[in-house]
């Protein structure tokens, strides 16, 4: 079992930035597949960002050159660094885990608000 806790949300202005943070328990860390999703009111639950085990990343397009996700498998952390934020940016964030041969996140983080004003 894995257990994420999220921090670093808030609140910010339109090109400001927010660095979010994601602990994880358990000692296999370093073996997981590690994501940030986020879900804005009324819209479906979206794959922000994730990070293999070895370190290969991917993007969705809104974020792509403003984002990036970075893992230190000493601390069992995961971050999302965001820049220029925007106000379509906001969302509530979740950090995502999967197991390696897994094809779905398995565990899930309570999740941490980001508003971005314009």
């Amino acid at each position: 079992q894995v257990q994420l806790v999220e921090s670093g949300g808030g609140l910010v202005q339109a090109g400001g930035s927010l660095r979010l943070s994601c602990a994880a328990s358990g000692r296999t860390f370093s073996s997981y597949y590690m994501g940030w999703y986020r879900q804005a009111p009324g819209k479906q639950r979206e794959l922000v960002a994730h990070m293999s085990s070895g370190g290969s990343t991917y993007y969705t397009d809104s974020v792509k050159g403003r984002f990036a996700i970075s893992r230190d498998n000493a601390k069992n952390t995961v971050y999302l660094q965001m820049n220029s934020l925007k106000p379509e940016d906001t969302a509530v964030y979740y950090c995502a885990a999967r197991e390696p041969g897994r094809m779905s996140f398995d565990y899930w983080g309570q999740g941490t608000q980001v508003t971005v004003s314009s």
